[in-house]
């Protein structure tokens, strides 16, 4: 398992601006300590009464975690962080899959928790975008046996104007590259073979767009994140939120 984790003091100050402010009832158990114990979780992949003593009880970690996943805590934290940079210049979209552990299935609401099953088994497909430096810029969960094609149309609807949006021939069809011309942009998806008319592709900025695979390999070094154990979407979700802030913005 690896070492403890701690937020050091440079990544605590950009963080705790970001949180949640409580001014009246009883003062939160210490933040940067729970904090740091919930992302220790997350990269050890142990389960939450396995973390280490120093972090406080185990269920604090837990709870902190899932209240502030459904609120959608983590997600503001992210985006904040992710829009400091300004609006990119070239856009990456790409999707990859994460089995589902046992412990997972039972979530209320069956399906619509973003666990499927596809040929791997029960699994969830995480859809992303990325700036060209593979950055991540907004995530999206759906069953594994999702198509990459829809799950875009909710991931490019605010894409930056005059933008470049690189993505693999799971998009090449005519709705997703409407979608983000009408927004400004300008895609680069390679032509399917079976297309009568091929648009413009090209393939030297086309060459940037493993970043974003690059960094979905350095997001499932968290193994909890490299395999899901939570039931619900909501807290699935709020981890990466919370590992990708981690990783890139602090």
């Amino acid at each position: 398992m690896p070492g403890e984790f701690w937020l050091n003091d440079e990544q605590w100050d950009r963080l705790r601006p970001l949180l949640p402010n409580k001014p009246r009832g009883v003062p939160r158990v210490d933040d940067r300590r729970v904090i740091s114990g919930i992302v220790h979780v997350l990269q050890a992949g142990c389960r939450w009464k396995d973390a280490s003593s120093s972090y406080g009880p185990y269920k604090t970690l837990y709870n902190r975690h899932k209240r502030w996943s459904e609120k959608g805590v983590w997600q503001a934290v992210f985006e904040a962080l992710a829009a400091a940079g300004g609006p990119p210049a070239e856009v990456l979209i790409d999707s990859t899959h994460v089995k589902a552990h046992r412990s997972a299935a039972g979530g209320k609401g069956g399906r619509t928790q973003a666990i499927g099953i596809s040929r791997g088994g029960r699994n969830t497909k995480i859809h992303a975008i990325a700036d060209a430096q593979g950055k991540p810029l907004a995530f999206l969960l759906t069953p594994g046996q999702a198509a990459d094609c829809r799950a875009a149309e909710a991931l490019l609807d605010a894409l930056p104007a005059r933008c470049i949006v690189h993505a693999d021939r799971a998009y090449d069809t005519n709705r997703i590259r409407d979608l983000i011309e009408r927004q400004g942009a300008v895609p680069n998806i390679p032509p399917k073979a079976n297309r009568r008319w091929k648009s413009c592709f090209n393939r030297s900025l086309y060459k940037g767009r493993n970043a974003i695979e690059r960094m979905f390999c350095r997001l499932k070094d968290c193994r909890r994140l490299a395999t899901r154990y939570d039931r619900t979407a909501a807290i699935f979700l709020g981890s990466i939120h919370l590992a990708a802030t981690v990783m890139w913005f602090l």
